[in-house]
């Protein structure tokens, strides 16, 4: 994992993992892409820990990901998290299963992602652990419809900020032999132990710049193509960057010396250019 704060992020509005999610890329990279697609958040996701976990070499894996970012999956940027005590840039990778276009980038950064086309219905969070009680519990094995009858009780424990391991040492810690009625038990148990609600997490600001990827240079979204700024694709600058008045490197021998010229009284000037001369 990376230091809080950093590390993978995934994006929002993916579509169901597959098993052909990447097969448009080629082998290295979609055994790149896959092996970060099913990471958690917050994981580090650099070149010298990725180098540690897979077959691959940092060169190799530096080339993966910038393969990746042209594709669309990937995206690296900052984001400037501020609260009431501190303002802090931290550098996230973004990732998405899903290949995105520039445009849909700039919309995420902007905080207004296009909505994609609506998916078919997933069983929620709380039904899925339910489900899944009786490989911990064999006496609480339930059925369909008493799975859907308690997923309410549970939605209520995850929007209170419970946590799967919870809420499983809720449910079966302590149970009684026989258990004659799961679902009963199951529901007493939900009531009685119901945690209180959970303070909210401190609101925070957050605005967010991309990198290019391959020399880090912030920039907005549009300048950005295929994660890359131009000059790192190729393409000439329009002007000569950096401060107003600034001199090309080949002339600042020069106006150094035209600076120290205009330092020295004329009377000493001309002095002084006669013994160059002598």
């Amino acid at each position: 994992m990376a230091n809080p704060g950093y590390g993978k992020r995934s994006a929002p509005d993916q579509r169901p993992r597959g098993e052909r999610d990447f097969a448009h890329l080629p082998p290295r990279e979609a055994a790149v892409a896959a092996y970060i697609d099913r990471l958690p958040d917050g994981s580090d996701v650099s070149v010298k820990t990725l180098a540690r976990w897979l077959p691959y070499g940092q060169c190799a894996l530096r080339t993966a990901l910038n393969k990746l970012q042209a594709a669309g999956h990937l995206r690296r940027g900052r984001e400037c998290v501020t609260t009431d005590e501190v303002m802090l840039w931290v550098t996230r990778t973004f990732f998405s299963r899903t290949a995105r276009d520039d445009a849909w980038w700039a919309a995420f950064t902007r905080g207004d992602v296009p909505q994609e086309e609506p998916q078919r219905p997933t069983r929620s969070r709380a039904f899925v652990l339910l489900a899944a009680l009786g490989r911990t519990a064999p006496a609480l094995t339930l059925s369909a419809a008493e799975c859907a009858s308690l997923e309410p009780q549970v939605s209520e424990w995850f929007a209170r900020g419970a946590t799967e391991a919870e809420l499983l040492h809720a449910l079966t810690d302590g149970l009684p032999v026989p258990v004659h009625h799961a679902a009963s038990l199951l529901r007493r148990r939900l009531t009685d132990k119901l945690p209180p609600p959970r303070p909210a997490p401190e609101r925070r600001t957050v605005l967010l710049s991309l990198e290019c990827g391959e020399c880090r240079a912030p920039g907005s979204p549009e300048a950005l193509a295929g994660g890359l700024c131009g000059p790192c694709r190729g393409e000439a600058l329009d002007a000569p960057t950096g401060p107003p008045g600034a001199v090309p490197t080949g002339g600042v021998q020069e106006r150094m010396a035209s600076v120290r010229a205009g330092l020295v009284p004329r009377s000493d000037r001309t002095a002084w250019s006669r013994g160059r001369r002598r």
